[in-house]
């Protein structure tokens, strides 16, 4: 299943940064962070639940970049 939210982010390496930090996550199959349109799309592995992962990939997100923001 992919989902795409909507996120804030300052600079384009950040970007890079949540991105790597959001592959990294249990329960992501894959995930591509997009800053000129500022939307993070989700794939996630079979039988996982978003509302389950991403609170997980936001604080992993935040751990690398701590003002950038993913709008659940």
């Amino acid at each position: 299943m992919k989902k795409t939210y909507k996120i804030d982010v300052d600079c384009a390496n950040c970007a890079n940064k949540m991105e790597e930090a959001a592959n990294r996550t249990p329960g992501v199959a894959k995930a591509v962070v997009n800053f000129m349109t500022l939307k993070m799309v989700v794939e996630f592995e079979n039988g996982q639940d978003p509302k389950t992962v991403m609170p997980q990939v936001l604080k992993n997100c935040k751990k690398v970049e701590d003002d950038c923001e993913i709008f659940l």
